[in-house]
């Protein structure tokens, strides 16, 4: 390769997958995360029905425990994580994936399936707690955001890539390759464990804070600070904006379930306009979620990339509501415009929650934060496939404009809970080094 060439690679690679060595390693970890949680993903239904022998009923209720009990112990499982040290978390509950993984061949019905994917769920809860905020505290506070968009463009590679590789696996003939779906995704998430494992260690403060003290004096104090207005639950402004943002954070419902239905049952689109759809919020999640993140590194820049997201998510819903009546190309041109529209909230909206989550966290208690994080995020969206499917499918304009007023609502009540949120955090913790 001339010089000039390997010049210009080296631009371009600095460009996709930034010019910092840290931030390359962790991206090239969340393609090979992604890509092993994608292949089983892509591949899952075909996996639980034709191997497991369940029933789709049966795999709809061990997804919804699975979703309860890591509801339940999400704030715990943050807790854990400054206890036990985030770093050491992400490795920890990685190897737990990955040994889950390798259980699947071992289920053989509903009992067996919901053991399965209870513990699946609660590593990979607990995994996300550790890994979420290893990634606040290592990275400065303002290049923070932006090096966790190289991962989150990154991890889209990866899911795209695992998605491939089930599509083969399913395409084979029998069902030999779907059932060594779970054992090559264990055997990657092995590899991606010791990625994580070579990563820098950071000083984890809350973990320090968290250490049981030995004497009863000591032994007090620290019952005290287990119970004092620190905890991430007594932040009801956080707790409040985390659900709010998972009401904006519903975009992903409609890509992924309201949009392929209704390209189907209420326009007269082609059916394969749904796959040209997918391929084209990838691309676009892959390329420009860096420059969407640009210039966001504290709360009023998160909250006016929120707006964006929220700005963008309403005009979603004006666009896709008016495909009901247009028709031909006109149909076409306004779904591909819908999909932009929705693929520019999960940007914006992405790098806005980044930001929140990193500036109002406890720098002490980031694990317990993360964990709470979840807990509201999950509360905000939960509702958000059986109601919005219900409200486009079947109450007609009336629908779409119930959709649009929650938006409205959460993206202006984000701004006081945000506010709240980081007026609690100066109170309790005075002195919140922002790194």
């Amino acid at each position: 390769m001339s010089t000039d060439a390997r010049g210009w690679a080296v631009r371009l690679r600095d460009r996709v997958l930034s010019d910092d060595p840290l931030v390359r390693a962790m991206s090239y970890q969340s393609v090979l995360s992604a890509f092993a949680e994608g292949t089983f993903l892509a591949g899952s239904a075909v996996y639980l029905i034709r191997v497991v022998g369940l029933t789709g009923t049966e795999v709809g209720l061990g997804l919804t425990v699975a979703g309860l009990v890591t509801f339940l112990v999400a704030v715990p499982l943050g807790r854990l994580a400054d206890r036990v040290g985030t770093r050491r978390t992400w490795i920890l509950g990685s190897l737990a994936q990955a040994l889950v993984f390798a259980a699947w061949p071992l289920a053989g019905g509903l009992a067996s399936f919901l053991v399965v994917a209870v513990a699946l769920e609660v590593a990979e809860s607990w995994a996300r707690s550790g890994r979420n905020a290893y990634r606040f505290a290592v990275f400065p506070r303002e290049t923070r955001v932006r090096s966790l968009a190289y991962m989150r463009a990154a991890r889209n590679v990866g899911y795209s890539l695992g998605a491939l590789a089930a599509g083969l696996a399913l395409a084979a003939p029998g069902l030999t390759l779907v059932q060594a779906l779970p054992l090559l995704t264990a055997a990657v998430l092995l590899v991606n464990t010791v990625l994580v494992a070579r990563l820098p260690v950071v000083r984890e403060p809350g973990r320090e804070a968290a250490a049981r003290p030995s004497t009863q004096g000591e032994a007090r104090a620290w019952w005290r600070r287990t119970r004092d207005p620190r905890r991430a639950l007594a932040n009801r402004g956080f707790l409040l904006t985390s659900v709010l943002d998972g009401v904006l954070g519903s975009h992903q419902v409609l890509l992924n379930v309201v949009v392929p239905v209704w390209v189907v049952q209420e326009t007269d689109a082609p059916r394969e306009l749904v796959a040209v759809l997918f391929g084209l919020n990838t691309v676009m999640a892959v390329t420009l979620q860096v420059a969407a993140s640009r210039g966001v590194a504290d709360v009023a820049s998160s909250l006016r990339s929120e707006r964006r997201g929220a700005a963008c998510l309403l005009l979603s819903f004006l666009v896709l509501l008016t495909t009901h009546e247009t028709l031909g190309w006109a149909t076409v041109l306004l779904l591909v415009l819908g999909h932009v529209t929705i693929t520019g909230s999960e940007l914006w909206q992405s790098a806005g929650q980044w930001g929140l989550q990193a500036e109002l966290s406890d720098p002490e208690r980031r694990g317990e934060y993360q964990g709470v994080a979840q807990l509201g995020y999950t509360a905000g969206n939960v509702w958000a496939p059986a109601a919005f499917t219900w409200l486009t499918m079947g109450q007609g304009t009336w629908g779409w404009g119930v959709l649009l007023a929650l938006v409205v609502v959460a993206a202006v009540g984000l701004h006081p809970a945000a506010r709240a949120a980081e007026r609690h955090l100066a109170r309790v913790a005075p002195e919140p080094a922002r790194v």
